[in-house]
């Protein structure tokens, strides 16, 4: 039968492979990129799965001063489009490294999430 010692220490172990693993896959997610775009393609925006903002890109028609809140509008609607890829990649990099640790579907560590 292990000690209390021996448990406490294998627990404590597991945690930080754990910590590891979800500092691993953060960094996996800052990695990988989203291009969100709207507007038919006329504005692009790219971001990290984490949601980093890493470029913008507007067609140069849409430069038209009388058209400022046209334009605002798109740079919204593709940041959102982004968000919306980063957050469905990170939920699914999250989800496959839970599993593979044998944690439920949604399990959140204090801290990590």
């Amino acid at each position: 039968m292990k000690s209390m010692e021996e448990m406490l220490k294998a627990a404590q172990q597991a945690a930080e492979t754990i910590q590891k693993q979800m500092n691993d896959a953060q960094a996996k997610l800052d990695a990988l990129e989203v291009e969100g775009v709207s507007g038919g393609g006329l504005v692009k925006i790219r971001c990290s799965a984490k949601g980093r903002v890493l470029g913008v890109s507007i067609d140069d028609s849409l430069i038209v001063p009388d058209d400022k809140q046209v334009l605002e509008d798109l740079v919204t609607a593709a940041f959102n489009d982004a968000r919306t890829k980063a957050d469905q990649i990170a939920n699914e990099e999250m989800g496959r490294m839970q599993q593979g640790l044998g944690l439920p579907p949604g399990f959140n560590f204090p801290g990590l999430g």
